[in-house]
Parts: structure tokens; sequence; C-alpha cells
């Protein structure tokens, strides 16, 4: 099982995985949280009312969740911690949507790049930090105003004080997974999941107008982007500076020039994701 921490500021995310479902094995996991990532203040969670009607792998969770003995040594663990454990409303799991986002990302890429693949403890282990590691490298927002700079804010930079890094490692995306050793078989998975997860994270990074709005991106000389379509490797985003826009005779910007490593070179706006997202509109 795995047990997904986020956090609500920086929406970082920690991955911890949990043999079973006692309440044991739960609070082992929160203190391995707590020695790693520090205390925190209040925490979180669905009410387990939500599972009501779930599939038959979340019926063993419910069961446990509803259990007074489990409420009560988890509730007196946390009340030692001066940690304030609070529910969401019940049948509301749209208030969790922070976390619920987070699962989603984790669950849904995993069972698509792990598949039938037999995984042992250490190996899923170590695949599960590869992946967090991924979540927690996304650009946010840039670091400074300065136009030369290309540096991005990231959650890894409260983790660790700066941007997460990775080995490099040789691509192994196309190979059969019968032709790797298992330590390149984790790299494969690493990989896959990257490449699903950033070019889904992307996507979602930008926004899309009904045509009867007057709603325009605030494109301006300097603004920081995320370019699409540039096969990367793990936790490296292309990110680059606006140093030219192209207005059509209309008037509208469907075409702009952007500084990255690698030069100057222009792009269309469907090739571009935006940072920060909540300054790019004009209404």
């Amino acid at each position: 099982y795995l047990a997904i921490f986020i956090c609500l500021a920086t929406k970082a995310v920690h991955f911890e995985l949990v043999s079973d479902l006692t309440a044991t094995a739960f609070l082992n996991a929160l203190k391995r949280f707590i020695s790693r990532r520090g205390k925190c203040i209040t925490l979180y969670s669905d009410n387990g009312t939500t599972f009501v009607g779930a599939n038959n792998q979340l019926a063993d969770l419910k069961e446990c969740l509803f259990k007074e003995t489990t409420q009560k040594q988890i509730h007196d663990y946390l009340a030692e911690q001066f940690i304030e454990w609070k529910f969401i409303p019940p049948y509301s799991p749209h208030v969790g949507g922070i976390w619920e986002a987070a699962v989603k990302s984790a669950k849904t890429h995993l069972r698509r790049i792990v598949g039938t693949s037999l995984l042992h403890f250490e190996e899923l282990y170590t695949v599960m930090t590869q992946i967090e590691a991924c979540l927690n490298s996304r650009p946010i927002t840039p670091l400074s105003e300065c136009t030369t700079d290309l540096e991005a804010l990231t959650p890894g930079h409260f983790i660790i004080g700066e941007a997460i890094t990775a080995i490099p490692d040789r691509d192994s995306a196309q190979t059969p997974s019968n032709r790797l050793t298992r330590y390149q078989l984790l790299s494969q998975l690493k990989q896959h999941f990257w490449k699903r997860w950033s070019s889904e994270y992307m996507s979602q990074l930008q926004q899309r107008f009904k045509w009867k709005t007057c709603k325009q991106l605030n494109l301006k000389v300097g603004t920081m982007v995320l370019v699409k379509g540039e096969n990367t490797p793990p936790m490296t985003w292309p990110l680059g500076r606006i140093t030219e826009v192209h207005p059509g005779p209309d008037g509208i910007i469907r075409l702009i020039s952007v500084r990255t490593k690698q030069g100057i070179s222009k792009r269309t706006l469907p090739k571009i994701c935006i940072l920060p997202l909540e300054d790019n509109v004009i209404t």
C-alpha cells in the first residue's frame, strides 16, 4: 500500500510504502515522514465514509478506518505529537482535491508503467522514491525577475533548498524489458512515468478559453515559459524566456521568440506554457 503526504502550502509530495492496513503500520509511516520532513501542525485526511461503495480493494481499508480501536490509537499518538487531525466533510472528496490529484498522478501512471511486472519491496520503494522526485521537480514560478535567469522555483526547493536532480541514465524506453537487468528495468519504469506524466502535466498548464470570451494571455518580454515537445530526461524541464512577440494582422499574438539554453527559437502558443499561471491572463 502507498501512503501519500502532500503539503498544502508548497504542494510538495512525499510517498511512504506501507506493508498492511493496521494502525501500527500507518503510525510507523507517519513517524518516518516526520523524521525525514519535520513535524506538521495539522493533518487533513478523508473521514472514511467516502469509501462506502468502493471496490473490493478498498474494503479492507474502510473496515480498518471504521474501527474504534484503530482511530483511538492514531488519535492518541497525534495528541502526543501536538498534531491536530481534521477530517473533510462526508461524501465530499472534492474538498480534498489537492491530495486526490496527487493520488491520481501516482496511481494512474504507476498502474500503466508497472503493469504485470513483479517488483520486490525494495525495488518498488526505489521506483516510488524516483516518482516522488519527479513530482517535486515541477516548476511553479520563476525564481527571479531577471530576464536572463532560467531557473524556476519547485517544491524541491522547500525540501532540500535547491532543485531536485537525478543520476544520468541510458535511455532504455524502447528496449524490451526481457533484455534488461533489474537495475535497468527500474530506470525504464522511471523514464516511462516521466514521459507520460510530464506530457500530461504540461497539457494541463495550458489554459483554453471559449471563443466568446475576451480573455488573452499576458505575453510580454521576459516572461518565463515551459516549452512543449522537447525530449528531455527525467526531472529536466525545458524552460525559457520570451524575447519577442509577433502579433498578427488582427493584433492577436500567436507566435513568440523564446530564449532557452540552446538558443533563441520561435514557438507558437500551443507549444508553450506560461509561468506563473495566476498572472498570465488579461480579462
